[in-house]
């Protein structure tokens, strides 16, 4: 699961890490959540180059008579997007990174829900693999460009927090998670597997996180325990 994250780094960081030949501009963002824009990696339009697309979170197939179903489709699960009637056609022709610098998750403490950080242990920016949709809309909405994360079983750093984590591409990877074309079914399910143990830390933050109209660098400040 990955229903809120953060991305915070200077665009000339994102630029060099990604090798782009296009960006868009971005407000640095504290609180992503469903349903607001965020920057997407895409293939450019030569074969090596990649550039970044405004869109909003939560996929709305193509085929869709309206956008209710973006608030079931912020994620999609990796064992099954190939296969699933929202998510099979992206799978096949439109995969995108989502650029991070961390994301959120959330434990339960009695009646409270305490949100965490989780990012890098070297604190370096995440890349989640995604898939987009263009959306054609309707007599009464607008047309827009849509994207879901794809998510995999948690590893020994997210054990403690949650079931699902996000798929996350290291540089390495980027050109083949973004070459869709090439079906490599065994490489495929190689880069959306679980990352690597040790990969990720995560530290208490803001309850003040839970409401999604809050924002900035305030909200990386724990609640005080006393």
């Amino acid at each position: 699961m990955c229903g809120r994250y953060a991305l915070t780094v200077e665009p000339a960081v994102l630029a060099a890490l990604f090798a782009l030949r296009e960006m868009a501009d971005f407000d640095e963002r504290y609180n992503l959540a469903p349903s607001q824009s965020a920057p997407i990696v895409v293939r450019g339009n030569d074969p090596r180059g990649r550039r970044t697309e405004t869109m909003r979170w939560g996929l709305v197939p193509s085929w869709s008579k309206d956008s209710k179903i973006a608030y079931k489709t912020i994620n999609a699960r990796s064992e099954t997007a190939a296969v699933k009637p929202a998510f099979r056609a992206a799978f096949k022709r439109r995969r995108c990174l989502v650029p991070a610098s961390w994301f959120y998750e959330w434990k339960r403490d009695g009646s409270a829900k305490i949100p965490y950080r989780i990012q890098r242990t070297d604190g370096t920016p995440l890349a989640f693999a995604g898939l987009f949709e263009h959306w054609q809309g309707t007599g009464t909405e607008a047309p827009r460009t849509t994207f879901t994360i794809l998510t995999t079983e948690a590893n020994e750093d997210m054990e403690g927090l949650h079931d699902r984590m996000p798929c996350i591409i290291e540089p390495e990877g980027f050109d083949r998670w973004l070459e869709s074309e090439l079906d490599d079914a065994a490489a495929t399910k190689g880069l959306l597997a679980p990352a690597p143990a040790g990969t990720l830390i995560s530290d208490r933050v803001s309850t003040q996180l839970n409401h999604v109209k809050n924002e900035g660098p305030g909200l990386l400040t724990p609640d005080t325990l006393f």
